[in-house]
């Protein structure tokens, strides 16, 4: 049985991979034209075009495999049904059970696979894919509004006790992650205003937050003026460097750079608990995170909807019927999957429900077609 065990899996995971090469050679040709109109444009050249779709790969890895998962599986089998090599695994004792175990293995060292492409490779190659368009066509990270991005931070003390309130503005965050025209408004507990920091430029430093370059810090005093009038009195330095401590990093920022899908699951954690701290809603960052701790075990729902092919017979269709019949499964579980995650935001479900809607459907479907060609032999 260990022989037939690595049999089966050399034949699916060789048919998964021709099924995710051409996946990928597809979108990678969809992906050249869409950037042919800026070749050309200020330092743009063909070569960045090139590696800018190079870099792409790794998320289209992660987003087709399912797809190309239930494909190639389907494909396998359906020849091991076409050669008669499915009914002779049968009648030397493969039960479906023991069917269902051997692709439910395989399918989790690909979901594994998969799990670890799109935490670890995926948003770095997509982070240096943004550096690279952006550097070469002399651009920065797009603002939310005419005025910058603006975000909200929180410094608190070891207690946890709220001691000043920061909202940020920043004009252009660069591909290096350095910033450019940053206003910072600091206010106490009460919201009261403390201090306007403005500086042309700011570079991270790990060891002690970002560091204000050519800053100029306006300090609010009350001052009484009489017996029961107070007013606030402006004081103004300049500063060459300004270290301005807080939780604020690169890769909190880096959500400006990826959309949330492509982020890593752990600058997602960082993101959704810096938006808790600031009390500011979080539902679409939590579906993007709990999309990531479920979006690789689709893999093995896939393979296991893959498995009732195998036991259909040539005669109840041919290898063209059952392909074209997983590609319409696979394009429909991808719809499924993006349609719940905004159904999920939409109506403030929880995330977790959100999104393992699809691939529960997915698996209730497989398990039930398992059970009719159970009863079909």
């Amino acid at each position: 049985m260990s022989l037939l065990r690595r049999y089966v899996a050399r034949e699916i995971v060789g048919s998964v991979s021709f099924v995710l090469a051409g996946f990928l050679a597809l979108f990678a040709f969809f992906d050249f034209v869409n950037e042919l109109d800026d070749i050309g444009q200020a330092g743009y050249r063909l070569q960045h075009a090139v590696l800018y779709v190079l870099l792409g790969l790794p998320s289209r890895v992660y987003e087709l495999a399912p797809i190309a998962t239930l494909i190639g599986t389907i494909y396998a089998l359906s020849q091991f049904a076409a050669h008669s090599e499915f009914t002779a695994m049968r009648a030397a004792g493969m039960s479906r059970r023991r069917a269902l175990t051997i692709v439910g293995t395989l399918g989790l060292w690909m979901a594994l696979v998969t799990a670890l492409t799109g935490e670890l490779l995926a948003p770095v190659a997509d982070r240096l894919a943004s550096n690279l368009r952006m550097s070469t066509l002399a651009s920065t990270v797009g603002a939310q509004f005419r005025s910058g991005l603006w975000i909200k931070d929180t410094l608190k003390d070891a207690d946890g006790a709220v001691i000043k309130l920061r909202f940020v503005n920043v004009a252009e965050m660069r591909p290096d992650t350095t910033l450019r025209a940053v206003r910072v408004f600091e206010f106490d507990s009460q919201y009261r205003l403390e201090a306007l920091i403005e500086a042309a430029n700011a570079r991270f430093n790990p060891s002690g937050g970002w560091v204000f370059l050519d800053a100029e810090v306006a300090r609010f005093t009350a001052q009484a003026v009489a017996d029961t009038t107070t007013a606030l009195r402006a004081v103004r330095t300049r500063q060459a460097e300004l270290a301005w401590p807080s939780d604020l990093t690169p890769d909190i920022l880096g959500v400006l750079v990826l959309v949330p899908e492509r982020m890593s699951a752990w600058s997602l954690l960082q993101y959704v608990q810096h938006l808790r701290d600031n009390r500011q809603r979080t539902d679409r960052y939590e579906i993007a995170l709990w999309k990531k701790a479920v979006y690789p075990l689709a893999v093995v729902v896939m393979m296991a909807l893959a498995l009732p092919f195998g036991y259909l017979q040539v005669r109840a269709g041919g290898i063209g019927y059952k392909v074209f019949a997983g590609i319409m499964l696979g394009v429909g579980f991808h719809f499924l999957n993006g349609l719940f995650s905004h159904l999920g935001l939409l109506n403030t479900w929880p995330p977790w429900l959100a999104t393992s809607i699809p691939s529960l459907a997915a698996l209730l479907l497989a398990m039930g077609m398992l059970a009719w060609v159970d009863r079909a032999r």
